[in-house]
């Protein structure tokens, strides 16, 4: 009987992998439904311009802070089938696919650039609503609210009165914040392409200026360009006095 105990024994339970913080966000972020409810909700207020506002390329090494704004049409079912949602959950194709679609939908469209010089002098945090501002002053369509990821803007200079409302996780949750975020994700992914042919050697256009393991040991082994943030630690690093950048031979 002994050994038939062993038949029937339970198999022994594999140890849960540990889930980083980052993935359990983007798990949750998956859970989340992109949909036109806010603007739906906005418009029986009586808005009729809402402009969807978004960032891209906050937490990068190298380049601008790029921002979009993007007023869409009150029919939002078109984007929504053809799956619009944020840009950080859908593929390099799908992205230029939506963006073209967006384009051709939207009723304004417009982009701005922050660059690296002045996200030193004011930190990065300013330099993204700084940016957000700009884009949302150059529509050629005055908004009379704004959808915001995640940050409220100082809206007193703008030259025609304008409401916001700032959504956690918006990119997730508003079509008009999934449209902004992929304008902009689009045109700074292009950007990165066209500075990876000025400042070879970094690997550019496949991590786009983030703090990849390849863009670290590039900036250990080349040191940093004009366009690289200074006031990044990982940047920072290689141009301290107390370890000046000596190029590997």
């Amino acid at each position: 009987m002994g050994t038939l105990s062993s038949v029937f024994a339970p198999p022994a339970l594999r140890p849960a992998r540990p889930i980083s913080a980052a993935g359990a966000k983007q798990r949750m972020l998956k859970l989340l439904v992109c949909s036109g409810e806010h603007e739906q909700a906005l418009r029986l207020d009586g808005f009729r311009s809402i402009a969807g506002v978004d960032e891209v390329g906050r937490g990068a090494l190298f380049g601008p802070v790029v921002a979009a704004a993007v007023i869409l049409p009150p029919q939002l079912d078109p984007l929504a089938n053809a799956g619009l949602k944020d840009s950080k959950q859908l593929t390099a194709p799908q992205r230029e696919a939506l963006n073209r679609l967006i384009r051709s939908t939207a009723l304004a469209i417009s982009i701005a650039e922050i660059d690296a010089a002045t996200i030193d002098r004011v930190n990065i945090y300013q330099a993204t609503r700084l940016a957000m501002l700009a884009a949302v002053r150059a529509l050629p369509i005055a908004p009379d609210h704004l959808l915001i990821d995640a940050m409220c803007l100082d809206l007193s200079t703008l030259p025609h009165p304008c409401a916001q409302t700032r959504l956690l996780y918006g990119d997730a949750l508003s079509l008009s914040i999934a449209a902004a975020s992929i304008v902009a994700k689009v045109h700074r992914d292009r950007l990165m392409r066209q500075y990876d042919a000025e400042h070879p050697g970094y690997g550019l256009a496949a991590h786009k200026g983030y703090a990849t393991a390849q863009h670290r040991r590039a900036l250990n082994l080349l040191g940093p360009t004009p366009l690289h943030r200074l006031s990044f630690a990982p940047v920072r690093a290689c141009t301290s006095p107390l370890f000046p950048h000596t190029p590997s031979s």
